[in-house]
Protein backbone atom coordinates (compact mmCIF):
# COMPACT_ATOMS: atom_id res chain seq x y z
CA UNK A 1 0.00 0.00 0.00
CA UNK A 2 1.48 3.30 -1.09
CA UNK A 3 1.16 6.60 1.51
CA UNK A 4 -1.33 7.54 -0.35
CA UNK A 5 -3.75 5.01 0.65
CA UNK A 6 -2.39 4.78 3.89
CA UNK A 7 -3.60 8.32 4.82
CA UNK A 8 -6.60 7.56 3.31
CA UNK A 9 -7.89 4.58 4.91
CA UNK A 10 -6.63 6.17 8.35
CA UNK A 11 -8.93 9.07 7.23
CA UNK A 12 -11.58 6.40 6.59
CA UNK A 13 -11.19 4.66 10.11
CA UNK A 14 -11.16 7.97 11.83
CA UNK A 15 -14.23 9.23 10.22
CA UNK A 16 -15.78 6.16 11.28
CA UNK A 17 -14.75 5.97 14.67
CA UNK A 18 -15.63 9.76 14.95
CA UNK A 19 -19.68 8.85 13.44
CA UNK A 20 -18.68 5.71 16.26
CA UNK A 21 -18.67 8.22 18.77
CA UNK A 22 -21.47 10.29 17.74
CA UNK A 23 -24.23 7.68 17.60
CA UNK A 24 -22.85 6.21 20.83
CA UNK A 25 -23.17 9.69 22.73
CA UNK A 26 -26.64 10.27 20.87
CA UNK A 27 -25.82 13.16 19.20
CA UNK A 28 -28.17 11.79 15.69
CA UNK A 29 -31.40 11.85 18.16
CA UNK A 30 -30.35 15.61 19.88
CA UNK A 31 -29.77 16.70 16.05
CA UNK A 32 -33.03 14.79 15.45
CA UNK A 33 -34.73 16.66 18.11
CA UNK A 34 -33.81 19.92 17.07
CA UNK A 35 -34.90 19.24 13.50
CA UNK A 36 -38.40 18.00 15.05
CA UNK A 37 -38.47 20.89 17.14
CA UNK A 38 -38.15 22.89 14.40
CA UNK A 39 -40.05 21.33 12.17
CA UNK A 40 -43.11 22.31 15.17
CA UNK A 41 -42.16 25.37 15.45
CA UNK A 42 -42.29 26.13 11.64
CA UNK A 43 -45.45 23.84 11.69
CA UNK A 44 -46.84 26.17 14.10
CA UNK A 45 -45.93 29.55 12.58
CA UNK A 46 -47.70 28.16 9.64
CA UNK A 47 -50.39 27.59 11.18
CA UNK A 48 -50.45 30.93 13.65
CA UNK A 49 -50.03 32.87 9.58
CA UNK A 50 -52.50 30.87 8.04
CA UNK A 51 -54.80 31.76 11.68
CA UNK A 52 -54.08 35.03 11.17
CA UNK A 53 -55.07 34.89 7.11
CA UNK A 54 -58.56 34.17 7.90
CA UNK A 55 -58.98 36.48 10.80
CA UNK A 56 -57.55 39.37 8.39
CA UNK A 57 -60.03 37.92 5.75
CA UNK A 58 -63.11 38.27 8.28
CA UNK A 59 -62.18 41.68 9.21
CA UNK A 60 -61.82 42.48 5.51
CA UNK A 61 -65.17 41.02 4.81
CA UNK A 62 -66.63 42.87 7.95
CA UNK A 63 -65.46 46.33 6.73
CA UNK A 64 -66.71 45.75 3.64
CA UNK A 65 -69.77 44.97 5.17
CA UNK A 66 -69.87 48.16 7.05
CA UNK A 67 -68.94 49.94 3.92
CA UNK A 68 -72.13 48.83 2.28
CA UNK A 69 -74.31 49.29 5.55
CA UNK A 70 -72.78 52.87 5.94
CA UNK A 71 -73.14 53.47 2.18
CA UNK A 72 -76.67 52.26 2.10
CA UNK A 73 -77.41 54.22 5.22
CA UNK A 74 -76.11 57.70 3.86
CA UNK A 75 -78.25 56.84 0.43
CA UNK A 76 -81.39 56.78 2.69
CA UNK A 77 -80.06 59.88 4.62
CA UNK A 78 -80.04 61.74 1.46
CA UNK A 79 -83.34 60.05 0.00
CA UNK A 80 -84.89 61.23 3.34
CA UNK A 81 -83.56 64.75 3.24
CA UNK A 82 -84.58 65.40 -0.47
CA UNK A 83 -87.66 63.95 0.23
CA UNK A 84 -87.95 66.45 3.66
CA UNK A 85 -86.73 69.46 1.38
CA UNK A 86 -89.19 68.96 -0.82
CA UNK A 87 -91.81 68.69 1.81
CA UNK A 88 -90.94 72.40 2.95
CA UNK A 89 -90.38 73.37 -0.37
CA UNK A 90 -94.08 72.46 -0.87
CA UNK A 91 -95.12 74.19 2.65
CA UNK A 92 -93.30 77.51 1.79
CA UNK A 93 -95.29 77.38 -2.12
CA UNK A 94 -98.21 76.99 0.46
CA UNK A 95 -97.88 79.11 3.03
CA UNK A 96 -96.70 81.45 0.41
CA UNK A 97 -100.08 81.04 -1.70
CA UNK A 98 -102.07 81.77 1.33
CA UNK A 99 -100.16 84.55 2.62
CA UNK A 100 -100.75 85.97 -1.37
CA UNK A 101 -104.58 84.81 -1.30
CA UNK A 102 -104.80 86.98 2.26
CA UNK A 103 -103.05 90.14 1.05
CA UNK A 104 -105.40 89.69 -2.03
CA UNK A 105 -108.39 89.41 -0.09
CA UNK A 106 -107.01 92.13 2.22
CA UNK A 107 -106.87 94.56 -0.52
CA UNK A 108 -110.07 93.39 -2.10
CA UNK A 109 -111.66 94.52 0.79
CA UNK A 110 -109.87 97.49 1.06
CA UNK A 111 -110.85 98.63 -2.26
CA UNK A 112 -114.45 97.71 -1.88
CA UNK A 113 -114.10 99.97 1.57
CA UNK A 114 -113.04 102.91 -0.34
CA UNK A 115 -115.85 102.43 -2.85
CA UNK A 116 -118.23 102.16 -0.04
CA UNK A 117 -116.86 105.37 1.20
CA UNK A 118 -116.56 107.30 -1.82
CA UNK A 119 -119.97 106.34 -2.50
CA UNK A 120 -120.94 107.67 0.08
CA UNK A 121 -119.61 110.61 0.57
CA UNK A 122 -120.52 111.23 -2.73
CA UNK A 123 -124.16 110.68 -1.64
CA UNK A 124 -123.52 113.22 1.06
CA UNK A 125 -122.24 115.43 -0.54
CA UNK A 126 -125.12 115.09 -3.51
CA UNK A 127 -127.74 115.43 -0.50
CA UNK A 128 -125.86 118.22 0.76
CA UNK A 129 -126.17 120.18 -2.48
CA UNK A 130 -129.54 119.06 -3.05
CA UNK A 131 -130.34 120.51 0.45
CA UNK A 132 -129.06 123.68 -0.37
CA UNK A 133 -130.31 123.73 -3.67
CA UNK A 134 -133.77 123.15 -2.17
CA UNK A 135 -133.64 125.84 0.20
CA UNK A 136 -132.44 128.54 -2.35
CA UNK A 137 -135.48 127.73 -4.88
CA UNK A 138 -138.09 127.56 -1.76
CA UNK A 139 -136.59 130.51 -0.30
CA UNK A 140 -137.00 132.05 -3.79
CA UNK A 141 -140.50 130.50 -4.32
CA UNK A 142 -142.03 131.25 -0.54
CA UNK A 143 -142.23 134.34 0.82
CA UNK A 144 -143.35 134.74 4.59
CA UNK A 145 -141.10 134.21 7.69
CA UNK A 146 -143.05 131.61 9.65
CA UNK A 147 -144.47 129.68 7.10
CA UNK A 148 -141.19 129.68 4.56
CA UNK A 149 -139.25 128.86 7.65
CA UNK A 150 -141.06 125.75 8.49
CA UNK A 151 -141.73 124.59 4.76
CA UNK A 152 -137.97 125.29 4.55
CA UNK A 153 -136.83 123.10 7.39
CA UNK A 154 -139.39 119.85 6.93
CA UNK A 155 -137.76 120.08 2.58
CA UNK A 156 -134.62 120.33 3.87
CA UNK A 157 -135.51 117.42 6.34
CA UNK A 158 -137.19 115.04 3.73
CA UNK A 159 -134.72 115.83 1.37
CA UNK A 160 -131.85 114.50 4.22
CA UNK A 161 -133.85 111.40 5.22
CA UNK A 162 -134.35 110.59 1.11
CA UNK A 163 -130.45 110.82 -0.13
CA UNK A 164 -128.99 109.36 3.31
Amino acid sequence: MSDMQLAELWVAIAFLVFVGILIYTGVHTTIIKALDTRGAKIAAELDEARRLKEEAQKLVAEYKRKQREAEAEAESIVTAAKAEAERLAAETKAKLEDFVARRTRMAEEKIAQAEHQALADVKAFAADAAVQAAERILAATVHGTATADRLVGKAIEDVRSKLN
